[in-house]
């Protein structure tokens, strides 16, 4: 089959090279324009964008699939739309383009989590059981009938990057085989089954740790937030990016219990208190500075006595991190 494909960041490449090992053409890649990044801004392609050169096929750079977009993917006679993280809407006439549609490789065992951050929200909320599913695209969100799913349980301690990594390889081939039952005609799909949950894009405030809650909850957003857009705790009106964190013990090791946003020295550790126990630093971000361990972070305070805000305030802060 003539296949146009879209996608966007680095887990929708596995799906574009396994397509492009299969039996199937490629006719075209869609992805959004270039993006600065880093301290200077660098106008840089996309990671799809950087496979498909790679891979020697075309490119289309758009961040709307509008009327120009849609007239050149649509002279490209593709017989199958797949889409992976493209990070826009497919709408009609585009959507109904192809003979075969569109297929969609969402991160999530549908319904639960449709929309922009699935694998970030199924952490946050502590889902042990993650998983992917293609689906048939349609006008409503993630809603279409499912042609494949896979489930996957999520190691304890595993970020919301790690687990991204690994469905992003799983589901290519899961998109392979859907896209290889479409050409025979043996495809079918089934309707969702259940009530959907929404999982839509995180922002810097989603990334605030509230200690008042307990250590498992901290942690489970801690993983859900990270590597984007980043944990963090407040301290001295300073957003501090926590970049890896683990459930600490509930009392340190004088038997004293922490009180929630309170800080003690663990070695090379440092522990903040939760509801009902600790949770254990090993490597933070301040404002202005680069990673550090964590403890070289509380010893540069010099002994004076800090504990993290409980709840993040309204006004600005700066970001942990930022240079």
């Amino acid at each position: 089959m003539r296949i146009v494909f879209a996608g966007t960041p680095a887990p929708a490449v596995p799906s574009l090279q396994a397509l492009a090992a299969s039996a199937h053409e490629i006719v075209g890649v869609v992805t959004r324009t270039d993006a600065p990044l880093g301290r200077k801004r660098v106008l840089t392609p996309s990671a799809v964008a950087q496979a498909a050169d790679d891979l020697g096929l075309p490119v289309i750079k758009t961040d709307r699939l509008d009327a120009e977009a849609t007239a050149a993917i649509t002279a490209l006679d593709p017989d199958l739309g797949v889409i992976v993280a493209y990070g826009g809407l497919v709408r009609e006439p585009l959507l109904s383009a192809p003979p075969h549609g569109w297929i969609n490789l969402h991160f999530s065992l549908l319904p639960r989590w449709r929309g922009a951050a699935p694998v970030q929200h199924a952490l946050i909320a502590g889902d042990r059981t993650t998983g992917a599913a293609v689906f048939q695209l349609v006008p409503a969100l993630d809603a279409g009938d499912v042609y494949a799913q896979l489930r996957y349980d999520v190691p304890r301690g595993q970020t919301a990057g790690e687990v991204l990594d690994v469905l992003a390889s799983l589901g290519a081939g899961l998109v392979t085989e859907v896209v290889d039952d479409i050409a025979t005609g043996t495809a079918h799909a089934t309707a969702q089954q259940g009530e959907p949950t929404l999982a839509p894009k995180l922002t810097l405030a989603d990334g605030a740790l509230d200690l008042e809650a307990s250590a498992d909850v901290v942690l489970d957003r801690y993983r859900g937030t990270t590597p984007e857009p980043g944990a963090h705790l407040v301290v001295d009106d300073q957003r501090l990016k926590v970049l890896d964190a683990f459930r600490g013990p509930d009392v340190t090791a004088d038997g004293e219990r922490l009180a929630p946003g309170a800080f003690a020295l663990s070695g090379r550790d440092v522990l903040v208190g939760a509801a009902d126990g600790t949770v254990l630093l090993k490597t933070v971000q301040p404002a202005g500075k680069g990673a550090m361990v964590a403890a070289d972070w509380w010893r540069g305070l010099r002994g004076i006595p800090r504990a993290a805000l409980l709840s993040e305030p309204a006004s600005s802060l700066p970001e942990a991190g930022a240079r």
